[in-house]
C-alpha cells in the first residue's frame, strides 16, 4: 500500500465529509462508489486513525475527521493558489483594499480567504473594518469599504447594494448531549419551544430566527440573549437550555464538543447565507475585483469538496 496521502484522496475524503455520503459524493465526483469506499479505507490506514463513524444517518465525521478536515481543506487551497499565483503577480496589483467583515462570521471566513489574498496581491495594502452589520452596509454605501463580507440575506438597504452568496447554512438545533431531544435525528420547531431557549444576539441571526418562530404561531421561552457565541456553546453545554443556530457556527472538535450535540430541524427553515457585498452602480478597483474572484473561487471550491 502508498503509505503517502495522495491529491486524490484529500479530494474524495473531503467529498464524503462534506455529502455525508460516499453515494453522494460519488455523484458529485462522477466516480464509483467502490472507488470512494476503498480510498477512505486505505487513507484511515495510512494515518491510522478513524475518520468517520459509519451509521444510519450517514458518514459522521470523527474529532479526528474534523482535524483531518480542516488539514485537507488548507492542501487543496494551497494548490489552486499555487496554479493562480503567476498569472495573479503578473497583474501587478498595487494600491489600497478596505474590507469590512462582522465579529461572527470573521472567525470562519475571514482568514483563509485574506491569507489566499495577501498571499497572491503581496503589493497590495489591506484593511480590515469589523462592525456591526448596518454600519458596515452604511460604510459601503459611503465608498469607504470596497466590499463586505457578513449574512447577507437581511440587508438593510438591498437597493443600494449587490450581495453575492457564497455558501448558505440550514439552522439546526444545539442541545445538550444527555437532552430528550438527541434521542431523535430531528426534532420539531414546536418541540424546542416548549424547551427553554438561548438566542445568540449577532449578524442579524436573531432576527432571522424571530420571524420564523412567528411564522409558525410559536413563542419560545427565552432565557437568555448574548452576543457571545462562546457563552451559548458553553451554556447549552451545561444544560442550561437549547439554542438554533446555522451549521457553520458548529464545531464538534471544540473543547464543549463532548456536551453539545446537533440536530436538524424537521420544519422549513430559511437558511443563513454568507456573502459578499459591494456598492451598487459603482466600479470595482482592479484590487476588489481580485478580492472579489478569490472569494469565488474559494467558495466554488468548497461547494464541489
Amino acid at each position: 500500500m502508498n503509505r503517502n496521502v495522495t491529491f486524490r484522496q484529500f479530494r474524495y475524503f473531503i467529498g464524503v465529509a462534506e455529502t455525508a455520503s460516499v453515494a453522494g459524493a460519488a455523484r458529485m465526483l462522477n466516480i464509483a462508489q467502490s472507488a470512494i469506499t476503498k480510498s477512505i479505507l486505505e487513507l484511515e490506514a495510512v494515518l491510522g486513525v478513524k475518520l468517520f463513524e459509519r451509521s444510519a444517518r450517514g458518514m459522521v465525521l470523527t474529532p479526528d475527521g474534523h482535524r483531518f478536515l480542516a488539514s485537507a481543506r488548507k492542501v487543496l487551497a494551497a494548490v489552486t493558489d499555487a496554479t493562480r499565483l503567476h498569472t495573479t503577480q503578473a497583474k501587478g496589483l498595487s494600491g489600497v483594499l478596505s474590507i469590512g467583515v462582522t465579529s461572527l462570521v470573521a472567525g470562519y471566513y475571514l482568514s483563509d480567504l485574506l491569507t489566499r489574498f495577501r498571499r497572491q496581491c503581496a503589493a497590495v495594502e489591506v484593511y480590515v473594518t469589523e462592525d456591526q452589520a448596518p454600519h458596515l452596509e452604511h460604510l459601503l454605501i459611503n465608498g469607504e469599504l470596497d466590499a463586505a463580507i457578513m449574512v447577507s440575506n437581511a440587508l438593510s438597504e438591498r437597493q443600494a447594494l449587490v450581495a453575492e452568496t457564497l455558501t448558505r447554512s440550514p439552522n439546526r438545533l444545539w442541545l445538550p448531549a444527555d437532552h430528550r431531544l438527541t434521542e431523535h435525528d430531528e426534532a420539531t420547531l414546536e418541540e424546542c419551544a416548549r424547551c427553554d431557549l438561548i438566542v445568540l444576539e449577532a449578524d442579524r441571526i436573531e432576527g432571522i430566527m424571530g420571524a420564523v418562530w412567528a411564522r409558525h404561531g410559536l413563542k419560545p421561552r427565552v432565557i437568555l440573549k448574548t452576543s457571545s457565541l462562546e457563552a451559548v456553546r458553553s451554556l447549552v453545554g451545561a444544560g442550561v437550555g437549547i439554542a438554533v443556530l446555522p451549521d457553520f457556527l458548529y464545531r464538534p472538535w471544540t473543547l464543549d464538543a463532548e456536551h453539545v450535540d446537533a440536530r436538524a430541524l424537521r420544519d422549513d427553515l430559511p437558511t443563513v447565507d454568507v456573502g459578499l457585498i459591494w456598492r451598487r452602480g459603482s466600479a470595482l478597483k482592479p484590487a476588489a475585483a481580485e478580492f472579489i474572484d478569490i472569494a469565488r473561487e474559494q467558495s466554488r471550491k468548497a461547494t464541489r469538496a
